[in-house]
């Protein structure tokens, strides 16, 4: 049996290659076109050729979104692109229009057409019916709980992907119009304000939101294989490099835990905490087990303060003077006890010791943001590896 497939959101050349390293098995990305993050940075065709090669030299995928409503003025220029795209190595597409569907499967039988979650697919007939259309996999709504996916997979044996982390549609999966009548943004062409995060005033509350919690599923990944889940999703193409690399590398080890039968409870909690400590809102697993209900959105008092635990990125090693270069990303100071993990999965608990500067000058405090220091530390690691502060 084929291991599940780990699927991570890159919004930028960097971030592809950073999922990749952690841990990912594919990622999916969005060109300057026909995808539904026009506010991410996306790629270039030419980045979508590099990102492809990167990813095709580890043995990984890279999946291309073209998941927009298209009106009539979308159609003129998409099949160049589509052309384009193709010759740099897209594995897969992600697709919500019937037509570009067929087109695709006419023209390129050789690339995957997944039908994305903006379908808001949530039955086997209707799974069977794309399926029939010749569509190699099928994005869940969000809103399919835990028994219907079992019954999907047992009723029409389809490549099932769904979502198992990260922000929730407050509206119905692919249907929301509540930035397209608040701030003249279609969300359904890319153009989506989070309308539904917004704070709202009335007579009787202050500060009032249609916000949902974020999805967390970490819990129930064995529950998921055991069904036949062919793919777990994670959302977030605009989430930092230090949020993907704990995400990312916290589902890998729970994955590969799980296969090789090697993860105590006591890692899962470890992993669980810090999957709860790297994003800024409350986690709940909203429709798996249940009808999601109040408990899973908030309405009042919420608060999205960002901890300051990532302390720096690794880019290189001065051998001479055996430190790590790094460039801070929060305050830290001497005697800071602090957390080294690496794209290897390999992690190290140190004391930090000695800080200095770019030109070697000692520094009792990291106060300055981007700014590249060194610190002592007696072995090279690989770049992208990240330092964090210890709970």
């Amino acid at each position: 049996m084929d291991k599940i497939e780990l699927l991570a959101p890159a919004g930028d050349l960097e971030r592809l290659k950073v999922n990749l390293l952690y841990g990912a098995d594919s990622v999916y990305i969005g060109g300057e076109n026909y995808g539904l993050r026009a506010n991410a940075t996306n790629f270039t065709l030419e980045e979508i050729k590099e990102g492809c090669l990167f990813a095709h030299s580890l043995g990984k995928k890279v999946f291309l979104t073209l998941n927009i409503v298209f009106h009539n003025e979308d159609i003129k220029d998409v099949f160049k692109y589509i052309e384009a795209t193709v010759e740099c190595g897209i594995d897969a597409f992600i697709v919500s229009d019937p037509f570009i569907i067929s087109y695709l499967k006419k023209n390129y039988p050789n690339v995957e057409v997944h039908l994305s979650t903006q379908n808001s697919t949530t039955n086997y007939e209707t799974v069977q019916f794309f399926k029939e259309e010749k569509v190699d996999r099928i994005v869940l709504a969000r809103e399919v709980g835990k028994e219907d996916i079992k019954k999907i997979i047992e009723k029409t044996n389809m490549d099932i992907e769904v979502f198992i982390h990260g922000a929730m549609c407050t509206c119905y999966s692919g249907r929301c119009a509540l930035s397209n009548y608040i701030t003249n943004r279609d969300a359904n062409r890319g153009g989506c304000a989070q309308v539904c995060r917004f704070a709202f005033s009335n007579k009787e509350e202050k500060d009032f939101t249609l916000a949902t919690k974020d999805l967390n599923m970490a819990k129930y990944i064995k529950d998921l294989i055991e069904i036949g889940v062919k793919s777990l999703k994670i959302e977030g193409r605009m989430r930092s490099l230090y949020y993907l690399a704990t995400v990312i590398g916290s589902y890998r080890r729970i994955i590969d835990g799980i296969y090789n039968q090697d993860l105590s409870e006591e890692e899962y909690h470890t992993l669980e905490e810090k999957l709860n400590r790297v994003a800024n809102r409350e986690t709940s697993t909203h429709y798996f087990l249940k009808e999601a209900d109040y408990t899973d959105q908030y309405y009042t008092g919420r608060s999205e303060l960002s901890n300051q635990d990532y302390l720096g990125l690794v880019t290189g090693y001065d051998s001479k003077n055996k430190c790590l270069i790094l460039i801070e990303r929060n305050y830290f100071k001497k005697g800071d006890k602090v957390e080294i993990f690496t794209p290897t999965g390999k992690s190290y608990q140190y004391t930090i010791t000695k800080i200095y500067d770019e030109d070697m000058n000692e520094l009792e405090v990291a106060r300055h943001p981007d700014q590249i220091l060194k610190l002592k530390f007696p072995e090279k690691l690989a770049n992208y590896s990240m330092i964090r502060l210890l709970p």
